[in-house]
Parts: C-alpha cells; structure tokens; sequence
C-alpha cells in the first residue's frame, strides 16, 4: 500500500477513536444525571473490565507502528515533539500487553498520567501546526514541528493521531478500572487504599 492508502487508514482509525472516546465522556458525564446512562455506563465498565486492557494495548501498539511506518517506510522525518510523543506512546505498547496478560488493571494508575503527558504535547503539537508563525524553542531548521505531513477530513495530522490514541487509551483504562462500579477518586489514585 502507498502512503496515500496508508495515511487514509490512519485517518479513520483516528476518527473511530476521537467517537469512542466521545462516547465514553458522554457516558460517563451523562451518568452522573441520568439514570439510564448510569446503566450503560455501568455496562460499558463491565464490558471494558475484561476488554479494556487489550484494546488499550491494541491502541498503543497501532500508535507505535504507525509512526515506525511513517519514519520507516515513509520516511517522514520526526521533528522533537514527535519524539516526545514517541517518548509516551512507545513503552504503553509494552506495558499495557504484560498488564493484559495478568489483568492488571491497576496500571492505570502509571499509564493514564504518561498518556496525559503525550497527549499534552500532542496538543501543543498541533496547535503549532495549526498557527505555524509562532516562535517555538522545541523545533530545528533541519525537522520544523510545523511541517504537515499528512492532512486527512479537514482536522487530522499526525499529532491529531497521537492525541487521538492517548486520548483513546486513558478513556480505555477509565472504563477498564470502573469495572467494580466504584467511584475513582483523585485520592485513590494518588494514594490507593492498602486494604
């Protein structure tokens, strides 16, 4: 397949993940209100605490070998913040399989702040592409961060793709973790319950 094709494939995936992650926020959100929503959300929990982890893993793995195929295959030169998007996506691929081989959903707790990060500097990224005229420390003369490489539907770019899979991956892992029905508070991720 040319980069064309390729670049096409990303791109859906990216808008499957941006209405997954829609979804999700909808349903959560919506719970706290409403009754009916509090009953798909508690299905959806259910659903993702046996699955949660895997396509988790399945969105890592996609986000890393679609930026290997893009600096690999189509020889896209990575600017720095692509690396540091790397940086966050890349060990998630790892960790998130051996998390799924032992249904370790307390991994949430190490994995949803690094996809927060890459998801951070998959915005700024973005938003420089967007608004190319800005002074940025982060780029060189030699890989620009303001270089499009790929423009799909009217909003994708390879950063919208990285925000997409990080994005896609904490709301994976939020379902995942919900799967006993309990709340989660900010306290118990910082300091979870020892008993």
């Amino acid at each position: 397949m040319n980069v064309t094709t390729m670049s096409t494939l990303f791109a859906l995936l990216t808008v499957i993940a941006d209405l997954s992650v829609l979804v999700i926020l909808v349903i959560g959100v919506g719970a706290r209100w409403s009754q009916g929503l509090r009953g798909a959300r508690d299905g959806l929990c259910d659903l993702m605490s046996e699955t949660g982890l895997w396509l988790a893993w399945l969105v890592a793995l996609t986000a890393t070998l679609g930026s290997l195929y893009y600096s690999e295959v189509a020889h896209f030169d990575p600017c720095k913040l692509c690396w540091y998007q790397r940086i966050g996506i890349y060990p998630l691929a790892v960790v998130l399989l051996l998390a799924a081989l032992r249904r370790d959903r307390a991994i949430r707790f190490y994995v949803i702040p690094v996809a927060a990060i890459s998801a951070t500097i998959s915005t700024y990224h973005y938003q420089l592409e967007r608004f190319p005229n800005q002074a940025s420390p982060s780029c060189s003369l030699e890989d620009p961060c303001t270089v499009v490489w790929v423009w799909r539907f009217h909003y994708i770019s390879i950063p919208m793709m990285a925000l997409s899979a990080a994005l896609l991956i904490i709301a994976l892992l939020w379902a995942a973790g919900r799967g006993d029905h309990t709340p989660w508070k900010l306290d118990d991720a910082i300091l979870p319950d020892p008993g």
